[in-house]
């Protein structure tokens, strides 16, 4: 009876983590940007570089960790509101129809939506060295 009553809580306690670890696993997946490819297409006048374009989704309460792109960067925002600063620069917060442009050597700090209710999605459009410095 003892044993069965170990077991029991064994099982317990491994489902309890096994869930903990599931939701976990959803709360970070759900607050994550996600970024979906739209296009890519080298530049045969320009070797070496080519021209990107994906749609950014942040759900609400979602930010990306600072990041350098090496390339010009131009968004435009689609819905939402979105927050957006470079190292040195202001933080700005854009409406749908905001745009803004970043540098090569921009550090971008932060890059999120500025709702914790809302989704922002954002159309980004860079032009890059194919094969950028990591």
């Amino acid at each position: 009876m003892k044993t069965q009553w170990l077991a029991c809580a064994g099982i317990a306690v491994t489902i309890g983590l096994l869930a903990k670890a599931v939701l976990a696993h959803e709360e970070q997946s759900t607050s994550a940007a996600k970024a979906v490819p739209v296009m890519a297409k080298d530049l045969p006048e320009f070797p070496g570089k080519e021209a990107v374009m994906l749609t950014v989704e942040y759900p609400p309460g979602a930010s990306s960790k600072p990041h350098r792109h090496h390339s010009h960067v131009f968004v435009y925002v689609l819905e939402g509101r979105y927050a957006t600063q470079v190292a040195g620069g202001e933080r700005v917060v854009l409406e749908a129809g905001g745009t803004f442009y970043e540098l090569p050597s921009d550090e971008h700090v932060v890059s999120a939506n500025d709702s914790d209710t809302v989704p922002a999605k954002i159309l980004v459009f860079m032009l890059k060295d194919k094969d950028p410095p990591k």
